[in-house]
């Protein structure tokens, strides 16, 4: 199995979400389809970053190094 971490942007709310999911596509529909808190607020949810690891345990790591960014250096990032 493959593991995902992911960075969606939302221009609407000029944010960045960082995630993790085994299917990016899929949790793209569940954060533009569903009612989670944060990312029910638009629906204009696009995936700017995917990175894919072999091992469960480097994709969680890398999604808590991702999600201590700030802004600059998310947007370095994502090119």
């Amino acid at each position: 199995m493959k593991f995902y971490v992911y960075i969606l942007y939302s221009a609407r709310l000029d944010v960045y979400y960082k995630g993790f999911s085994t299917d990016v596509e899929k949790r793209l529909d569940y954060h533009l389809n569903s009612k989670h808190k944060f990312t029910s607020q638009t629906k204009d949810w696009v995936i700017m970053y995917v990175q894919e690891f072999a091992e469960k345990e480097a994709a969680l790591k890398e999604e808590k190094r991702l999600k201590k960014l700030n802004r600059k250096s998310i947007e370095k990032l994502i090119g």
